[in-house]
């Protein structure tokens, strides 16, 4: 009868966590952003966006990957919890380069895919016009490691209001944001994307008279957007000097670029890609 009678407590103790666990939602395989998304490299959100540390990527501090766009698909890799956020460990078409522990959201991001057949997010180009004015209303924003929304993330400031919602862009952020998210989003994509322009053995003046609105000076680091005929425009990370969205007359950033790197048909690998820099064309006129 003892036997029995601690048996009954012990279920009844143990049927509420029973319960529960058969309450809790499974892990989603796909879930999409509502809203713009910071993509980390880290699960710490809270320590991230809690205001006790700066997001300096001069000092090394780079968690932020970048701001996925509303629409934009993950597949759910793994659901965990830190410090009382529920986080997602993802993948996404829209990124496709490596992090060495992973990519994560904050689940209340995204919501879960709502059944029917999968659909990555819609990319539609603006006309040249519209790049071109979304670029130069970025004049002037601040150089954010990873960022992409240049007046900073809505959802950010409301879940974490000691924080830095990302209000800036970083260098092909600031083309990744003007295009709506159709350009490729890391730099070590953009040396290859669309058609070299052979500028190589050019001069400065040489390859100035060839270039069109919408042309990338680009290398694996950093890429400046050819705005009109007579000036580039990028975001310059400027540790120690001047940082932010910013024109230069197209033969003067030409000029500086070239006392360090000379123009080459292909972007090269090992070290000869510290000395060269490409010309890509991918906007068709």
């Amino acid at each position: 009868m003892k036997r029995f009678l601690i048996a009954l407590l012990s279920i009844t103790l143990l049927a509420p966590n029973l319960h529960a666990a058969e309450k809790r939602e499974p892990v989603p395989q796909y879930v999409v952003a509502v809203s713009p998304t910071p993509v980390l490299n880290t699960p710490d959100f809270r320590s991230t966006f809690s205001g006790a540390i700066k997001l300096d990527p001069c000092l090394g501090v780079r968690p932020i990957e970048f701001v996925a766009l509303a629409g934009t698909l993950f597949f759910v890799q793994e659901a965990l919890e830190k410090d009382g956020i529920a986080v997602y460990r993802v993948s996404s078409s829209d990124y496709p380069y490596p992090a060495k522990n992973g990519l994560f959201v904050d689940a209340r991001f995204v919501r879960k895919w709502g059944g029917g057949p999968l659909a990555e997010r819609k990319r539609h180009l603006p006309e040249l016009p519209e790049i071109q004015r979304r670029l130069l209303a970025a004049v002037g924003k601040p150089y954010v490691w990873g960022g992409n929304v240049k007046d900073g993330v809505p959802l950010l400031r409301k879940l974490y209001p000691e924080g830095e919602s990302l209000p800036g862009v970083d260098c092909s952020g600031l083309l990744y944001e003007a295009t709506d998210g159709f350009t490729p989003r890391n730099t070590s994509s953009l040396v290859s994307f669309g058609e070299a322009v052979p500028v190589a053995g050019l001069s400065a003046e040489e390859v100035a008279g060839m270039l069109k609105p919408l042309d990338l000076l680009v290398w694996n680091g950093h890429v400046m957007m050819v705005l009109d005929r007579d000036s580039v425009i990028e975001s310059r990370m400027g540790c120690g000097g001047r940082s932010g969205v910013m024109l230069t007359p197209i033969k003067d950033a030409l000029r500086e670029l070239m006392k360090s790197r000379k123009p080459v048909q292909r972007y090269p690998e090992g070290g000869a890609a510290a000395r060269s820099f490409v010309v890509r064309r991918w906007l068709s006129s």
